[in-house]
This record gives structure tokens, C-alpha cells and sequence, in this order.
């Protein structure tokens, strides 16, 4: 492998490994085919609790999880009876956020995110919760002032109501500082066989149409701790390029783009070009050459010998749950990273049963 790859690899993989445990609250309301009421768990990525209320019942969306009723044989009842709990609340939240942006009907959504990081090297640990309405920002715990934050005026009369109530945000602080990463450390150990599982991706060059950024396409890889640029002639390209997020495959995989801007690329240097990928844990990195052979797109067949195009692990999650969901648990992951910002089981959900909007 050319020894300038290499090195650039070195200098950009040096984040540390973090493992992570979040939950998002979706609450919606007039949003046809989707439930009004949804709990989805995330455990370094992967969806392993889903709850929503047309099935009313906290279930496992991954087979290790039938693990914790081994240290809690009421786990699955215990959290059932929290999320039915918090559907309520929920629902008048939702309601009394429409008051206050003085709305009267239409499709809206409110979205909690809350969870922690756990770097298993250093021992550091960093917890979060936010809330947010249509898709902005709603309310932040400070974690540092045990305050909240109100980005919008609207959520200044819940930031009142709440930064006197120290024993609640202190309740928080316990959860996402400790409980949490107990939780997390429990999950990580049931599904250790799965979640430490390295699987390289397919890569494809793909474009919509000749006008149309090419983007480099890397599907089906595990786990999520991916990188993935272009480079010419060994240095990294950053003029035209747009990079996309990591996100979730229907089926446990992750899958990832960085487009690449090639109006303006003079047909000798394409071979210059090449698309690297590197997986945490892989030594040797998947590079991909610029070259017009291998460019799938919508007006012209694919060449016979490139593979067939897994379709299905794309289209397979076009379901509208799945997508919205996907699409929220993205968004406000992005959000998170880019704005710096022992008990029973049943209480790593209960944290919220008090106050509401």
C-alpha cells in the first residue's frame, strides 16, 4: 500500500474508540403509517430496544438481548410499563408544544435524546440529554451547571420550571454519569460476539446523473468506526468534496459516502483520484480508483463484471417507521457532535417520569 496513504491514515485515525448507549423518545402526531408514540435503543449504534405504541410492548431488536432477563427476569414487563408511562407524558408534551408555538394542527414531531460515551481505554465518559420540536432544538441539560438551556424562547418557561428542581437534574446527572455506563458495560458484555465483529463493506462509485457529484459508496460494513475520503497523488482532497454520515443499514450494518465533485477533473488525472476507506480495527484500507468503467448510474448498465448492486440491504428498510426514525436518531447524533454541544432495569428509563414540558 502506498506508504503516503498510509500516513495519512495515521495522522486522521487518532479519536479514541468510544462505545456509546442512547435512547430517543419519538413523539408525532397527524404523521400517517408512523406511531404517535416511539422508543428506540441504541447500543454503539445498533438498535437492540424498540418500543411503539400501536404494539405497546418493549421488545429486543437483536438476539443477545434475551440475555438480560437472565439478571432480570421482569426486565421486558419493567420496561413496558415505563414506556407506556412515558407515552402519556409524552402525548401532553407534545400538546402543550403546540401551544406554545402557537400551532393548531398539521404534522409534528418532539424527539428526546438521551445516553452516554464510555472510552474503554481512557475511562472517560460524557453524558447528554437534549430535546427538540420540528426538528430544532428544544432544551439541553448543562451537565456541568446542572442548568438547562432554552435555544428558542419557547422553551424558556420549561427552563424556569426546571433549574430550581436540583434534585432532578442531579437524578439526571447520577444516570447518564454511572447508571448509564453500567448499562452500557451489561450490553456490551451480552452482545459481545456481535459487537465486536469486523465486517468489510462492498464500495461502489455511483451518479445520479453527468451533472451530478460522484459519490463514493461504501455499504454493509461493522462496526461504524469508519474513515472515509478522497486523495490525489497521496494528499487529501478537500475542494469539491462533501462527506456524508455514517448511518444505519436495515440490517445491522452501517453504510457511508463521500461525494466528490468531478465537473471540473480533465480525463488524464481521473487514474490520480482515489477513494479510501478505513475501518477501525482493519489494518489494510478498501481504495478505490476514479475510474469511469467502474461509475454506476441511472441512465447507463453497470458493467456485467462489477457485482450485482445490493439493492435490498438499501431498499430493504424503506419502511416509513424505519426511515423516519433513522433519519431523527441521524439528525440529532449530528446535532449532538457538531454543537459541542445497579437499580432495576426499569430505571434507566424512568428519569423522565417527572416534570415534562
Amino acid at each position: 500500500m502506498d506508504e503516503l496513504i498510509v500516513l495519512l491514515l495515521f495522522c486522521r485515525v487518532v479519536c479514541p474508540v468510544l462505545h456509546s448507549l442512547e435512547y430517543f423518545y419519538i413523539t408525532s402526531c397527524q404523521v400517517p403509517n408512523f406511531p404517535e408514540f416511539v422508543v428506540v435503543g441504541l447500543v454503539d449504534d445498533v438498535q437492540m430496544f424498540h418500543y411503539d405504541s400501536n404494539t405497546q410492548r418493549a421488545e429486543p431488536k437483536q438476539a443477545w438481548m434475551s440475555k438480560v432477563t437472565a439478571d432480570d427476569p421482569e426486565y421486558w414487563e419493567s420496561q413496558t410499563a415505563v414506556c407506556v408511562d412515558k407515552e402519556t407524558l409524552q402525548r401532553s408534551n407534545i400538546e402543550t408544544a403546540k401551544q406554545r408555538f402557537n400551532q393548531t394542527g398539521g404534522v409534528h414531531v418532539s424527539q428526546q435524546m438521551f445516553g452516554c460515551e464510555w472510552d474503554d481505554e481512557t475511562g472517560d465518559i460524557k453524558g447528554f440529554h437534549q430535546s427538540g420540536y420540528d426538528g430544532e432544538d428544544f432544551l439541553v441539560l448543562d451537565l456541568q451547571t446542572l442548568t438547562w438551556i432554552a435555544p428558542v424562547p419557547q422553551a424558556v418557561l420549561t427552563k424556569h420550571r426546571l433549574d430550581p428542581n436540583t434534585a432532578h437534574s442531579e437524578r439526571w446527572k447520577r444516570y447518564l454519569t454511572k447508571d448509564c455506563v453500567h448499562w452500557l458495560k451489561k450490553y456490551l458484555d451480552y452482545g459481545k460476539n456481535i459487537l465486536n465483529r469486523t465486517i468489510l463493506p462492498s464500495v461502489y462509485l455511483l451518479q445520479k446523473s453527468p451533472s451530478s457529484p460522484l459519490s463514493c459508496y461504501a455499504t454493509g460494513f461493522y462496526p461504524n468506526r469508519a474513515q472515509m475520503f478522497w486523495i490525489r497523488d497521496g494528499e487529501e482532497v478537500h475542494e469539491g468534496v462533501e462527506p456524508g454520515q455514517i448511518l444505519p443499514n436495515h440490517d445491522g450494518s452501517f453504510q457511508k459516502s463521500v461525494d466528490l465533485d468531478i465537473s471540473s477533473i480533465r480525463a488524464e488525472d481521473w487514474q490520480t483520484y482515489k477513494c479510501v476507506f478505513q475501518l477501525s480495527g482493519v489494518k489494510e484500507p478498501k481504495v478505490t480508483v476514479l475510474d469511469h468503467k467502474r461509475i454506476r448510474t441511472n441512465w447507463g448498465r453497470p458493467r456485467p463484471d462489477d457485482g450485482e448492486f445490493p439493492a435490498g440491504r438499501v431498499m430493504g428498510g424503506i419502511a416509513v417507521l424505519l426511515i423516519l426514525v433513522v433519519c431523527i436518531v441521524a439528525f440529532y447524533r449530528w446535532r449532538r457532535n457538531h454543537h459541542g454541544e445497579g437499580h432495576r432495569c426499569v430505571q434507566h428509563l424512568d428519569y423522565m417520569k417527572t416534570g415534562g414540558i
